[in-house]
């Protein structure tokens, strides 16, 4: 495997797939090596030389769905790259709930960056850096204070994973 979309809304309300119909979907697209993780929009795959996968997914799975599906896809070594820069300290991580992870399609202008950071407080620790931002909830997200939409509007669309998932994707595409 080379790479992983992280498909955004997967089995969330209406929006249902089993991994083997979402695999099969993927896998007429022309990818290879098609795996799927968990049943939340994880898809492991080989992309070919030159192929914009991102547009591809995206245009594909909404032929094939009927509706948007926001993907973003990431290398191996992106992966790796993003989950490195994950900065809090083991005492934090101790202290509070699971580190997430939010995939971005861009990187945001520094304007957008302190906006989003400015929501960071000692319950719910916001840092954004390249195209990812890191949370760490104090009590975990469902009881979090922390105003995601205005994040979102901050930096855009993404869409969010906890740290052990994504450490668990990247050991399979190692």
């Amino acid at each position: 495997m080379s790479h992983v979309a992280f498909l955004r809304g997967m089995n969330l309300g209406k929006r249902r797939i089993t991994n083997d119909d979402l695999r099969a979907h993927v896998e007429a697209l022309g990818f290879e090596d098609v795996r799927t993780f968990r049943a939340s929009g994880n898809v492991l795959f080989r992309a070919r030389p030159g192929v914009d996968a991102t547009a591809t997914f995206e245009a594909g799975l909404a032929e094939r769905l009927g509706y948007l599906v926001q993907t973003f896809v990431r290398s191996r070594d992106e992966l790796a790259e993003t989950l490195a820069r994950v900065p809090f300290t083991d005492a934090e991580r101790a202290a509070m709930g699971k580190p997430q992870v939010t995939f971005l399609r861009d990187a945001p202008d520094a304007a957008a960056v302190a906006l989003a950071e400015a929501h960071s407080s000692d319950a719910d620790r916001v840092v954004v850096h390249g195209r990812a931002w890191y949370w760490l909830p104090r009590q975990g997200i469902s009881t979090s204070d922390l105003d995601f939409k205005a994040v979102e509007r901050a930096l855009g669309v993404g869409t969010t994973r906890t740290e052990g998932t994504c450490l668990s994707i990247l050991k399979k595409l190692s």
